[in-house]
Parts: C-alpha cells; structure tokens; sequence
C-alpha cells in the first residue's frame, strides 16, 4: 500500500517508517539517506515535516495549558577584565519556566 503517509508518494509506507525510525534516533539526514537509499534531500523534506507535526501537537497541549514564561540566564563569576571572548566560560546556565 503505497501512499498512506503521503499522497503521490514514490517511497513506499516501510521506507517513511524507517525513516521515522533514524528520525526517533536522532540521525542526520546524511546517515539516514545512506541506510534507506533516499536522497539526502528527500530525507531533509521528511525530517521537516516530522518535525512541524511534533510543533502542532505541541501547541495543541500548551494552548490548553495556559500561559508560559521562560527565561535563561548565567550565574558564576563576574567578568575578568583582560579575557574578552571568553563568553560563559566557568558559568553555570540556568533556564526556568513559569
């Protein structure tokens, strides 16, 4: 049965599972082309799509969770004066949500 997933599809429903399989294990696009004999772009075209469906689903559960507040910041040491360009070095990030 061809096209479950997609209309006009030319890749069988056994490939796009195994796509979704190398997707689940967080395989690049190029490992996965390599294993399932699909073009590289192909596979980037799938990774998209599998990752706009994970958005939607999320925004579903969170609309109906309310409002979120998220915030990021660095706690550590203060800046050393002389040592530009070393960022976050020896910080610690904290990411809270509320």
């Amino acid at each position: 049965m061809f096209g479950r997933y997609k209309k006009r599809s030319h890749i069988s429903d056994a490939k796009i599972r195994e796509i979704l399989k190398c997707f689940c294990l967080d395989l690049t696009a190029t490992n996965t082309s390599k294993m399932t004999n699909v073009s590289r772009v192909t596979i980037n075209r799938y990774f998209d799509r599998f990752r706009k469906i994970i958005l939607l689903s999320d925004e579903k559960f969170f609309a109906s969770a309310g409002e979120f507040e998220l915030d990021e910041s660095y706690f550590g040491a203060k800046r050393v004066r002389g040592k530009r360009g070393r960022g976050a070095v020896g910080k610690t990030p904290v990411f809270g949500v509320l």
